[in-house]
């Protein structure tokens, strides 16, 4: 790992006519974005507000996996599904709540408890919700093989 601090640079850009954003990195594949439904948008594109959820889920999945390897816990599949709440708080809009909900199917001898700790410890090492001010809460389904 590099030392920090890290910087991430993305560009966005569209237009007065199109109706969809494009969302471009360096090294990366451009990804076209929209308005969500709720927002007027077709609801058939990445939104901000889905791509900020995927980045809670996958940086839960990353998270999860450094720390399982450091403790050299045998596991099978994750899958993190994030639900995030957006609200109104003092008459701006704001994720208020996110929800991540965990299935995990693990083997070898490791408990349930200990799967539970490493995930606990992933929920509090992702630095996506460390950045965010919503609530963050977690549920699993841990599936021992």
């Amino acid at each position: 790992m590099e030392p920090f601090p890290h910087h991430y640079t993305v560009t966005a850009s569209g237009d007065e006519t199109g109706s969809h954003i494009t969302v471009t990195a360096p090294s990366l594949p451009d990804l076209s974005t929209n308005a969500p439904s709720e927002f007027g948008g077709p609801g058939d594109q990445w939104s901000p507000e889905s791509l900020l959820m995927a980045a809670v889920a996958d940086c839960f999945v990353l998270t999860f996996r450094a720390i399982a390897q450091g403790s050299r816990l045998q596991w099978d599949q994750i899958r993190c599904q994030a639900t995030g709440t957006l609200d109104r708080m003092d008459r701006k809009p704001q994720f208020t709540e996110i929800q991540l909900h965990i299935t995990i199917t693990s083997q070898g001898d490791a408990s349930a408890e200990r799967v539970q700790r490493i995930l606990e410890k992933a929920e509090e090492g992702c630095l996506i919700t460390n950045s965010l001010s919503a609530t963050v809460s977690m549920t699993s389904d841990i599936q021992l093989a």
